[in-house]
């Protein structure tokens, strides 16, 4: 059997080396260049390669083929592939089926990072053998190569989901839906929902879906469509009888296994509406697992929170300065505007993704002084913004950006950065535009 392999990443080389050690003839093909960690694996696997270039000839003859998440489906190796015949899939499908392990599956436009990263704490402080993967950490594949976890906590893109067939996790969660990407789905929003809910599409009776009861996309699809998992809600405001929900400052969980639990929500370590949502996820994920009252409790309130997600960085001169890059849509920036209780300075911009800005107009008008655009194209935050805000800049480097936003901060004002646009055209990713706003905000 041939695996081919599209893009030498953390996705890509994992699968590699898991279908080398299951016996596939194994081939990476990457248009870009590989890092060079990234080529030593491979050829200490003695693993064939290619970089910089895709020779058909060594790609069409594959049996199956793994496409790495970035990789769009419109790209022209990708469509010979489909005109071919050839199974093209994602890693999650491919290494699926080589481990016995149960997976939880999390998937949503935002919140997810959060989400999976206390899922997965929670089960890890309750002493089960959990792995963290997907779109974050440590490569699937590599782990079901290397490791022999019995549970899996899978941050899922949609980009990921797209590729797989028969895949199901055991419990799927899907935080909430607002438009992103959909420069890959045709500009259409109904394409990107569907997408999402492909995470539910193998599910059985025996499995468990959990979501946003409040999400207006969400609830139009479960009215539409069915699946088979048993239905776990989620929300603010409305009671349940099974579920989670904010009742007298408290978060409830009830499950049909009659596991209750309760916590006042000032105990809980993340703050802000929307992470209470996520609290209510994962916790509905441990009441499913059994995990002991007392241990859920101790973790939810000593959860650290995810980097580049609203992290506080410093306090200069009584202005608290905010890393939220891993805002890379509008609905993440509403989040993040909506959690500020003083004057902020709102450092945005990036490519855009087709992105409405209407949607933050209230937020901005009440909260909002001053706006930094940080991108290469910033044309349709100026026409959205430039009569909303006193102060209006645009910088091209992140060193820029803090300094001018220093300059105007007054004491007890916030600084975000909360670009709700991808990071390609001035950084490699979301990661390093949130380290290189922190390297600045230290060097003030």
């Amino acid at each position: 059997m041939r695996l081919v392999v599209l893009g030498g990443g953390e996705s890509g080389v994992g699968t590699a080396i898991l279908g080398k050690k299951k016996g596939y003839e194994v081939f990476v093909s990457d248009f870009g260049k590989i890092k060079e960690n990234y080529k030593e694996v491979l050829n200490h696997n003695a693993i064939a390669w290619e970089e910089e270039t895709h020779t058909e000839s060594l790609i069409l003859n594959a049996d199956v083929v793994m496409k790495s998440p970035g990789i769009p489906d419109k790209s022209p190796i990708v469509k010979k592939l489909i005109e071919n015949g050839i199974k093209v899939i994602s890693e999650i499908e491919f290494a699926a089926p080589f481990t016995k392990a149960i997976t939880i599956g999390i998937t949503g436009s935002n919140g997810k990072t959060t989400t999976t990263m206390l899922t997965y704490h929670l089960l890890k402080s309750a002493g089960l053998n959990v792995g963290l993967g997907g779109n974050i950490g440590k490569s699937f594949a590599w782990q079901v190569a290397d490791n022999d976890f019995d549970y899996y906590v899978l941050e899922l893109s949609s980009f990921q989901l797209d590729g797989i067939i028969n895949y199901k996790p055991h419990i799927a969660i899907i935080t909430n839906i607002s438009p992103d990407h959909l420069d890959r789905y045709d500009y259409k929003y109904e394409n990107y929902i569907d997408s999402k809910f492909r995470i539910t599409m193998n599910q059985t009776e025996e499995d468990y879906l959990i979501y946003d009861a409040e999400d207006e996309a969400i609830a139009n699809w479960l009215t539409k469509n069915k699946t088979k998992a048993t239905l776990i809600p989620f929300s603010l405001s409305p009671i349940f009888t099974e579920g989670a929900f904010i009742k007298d400052n408290k978060m409830e969980v009830k499950m049909m296994n009659h596991e209750e639990f309760s916590m006042e929500t000032e105990s809980i370590a993340l703050e802000g509406k929307h992470n209470m949502k996520n609290a209510m996820a994962a916790t509905s994920v441990a009441k499913l697992m059994q995990i002991r009252n007392a241990t859920i409790r101790e973790s939810l309130s000593n959860f650290q929170g995810v980097e580049h997600r609203l992290e506080k960085v410093l306090k200069i001169q009584n202005v608290q300065y905010i890393n939220d890059s891993k805002a890379t849509n509008v609905n993440a920036s509403f989040f993040a505007l909506d959690s500020m209780t003083t004057p902020t300075v709102w450092i945005v911009g990036g490519v855009d993704k087709g992105n409405d800005y209407n949607e933050l107009m209230s937020l901005v008008h009440e909260k909002v002084k001053g706006i930094i655009c940080l991108g290469v194209d910033n044309k349709k935050i100026i026409d959205a913004f430039g009569n909303v805000v006193d102060v209006m800049v645009e910088v091209d480097n992140m060193i820029d950006a803090v300094r001018m936003a220093q300059h105007m901060a007054e004491k007890g004002d916030t600084v975000l950065l909360s670009p709700a646009c991808a990071s390609f055209d001035l950084f490699e990713n979301y990661e390093d535009r949130g380290r290189q706003f922190k390297q600045a905000v230290y060097n003030l």
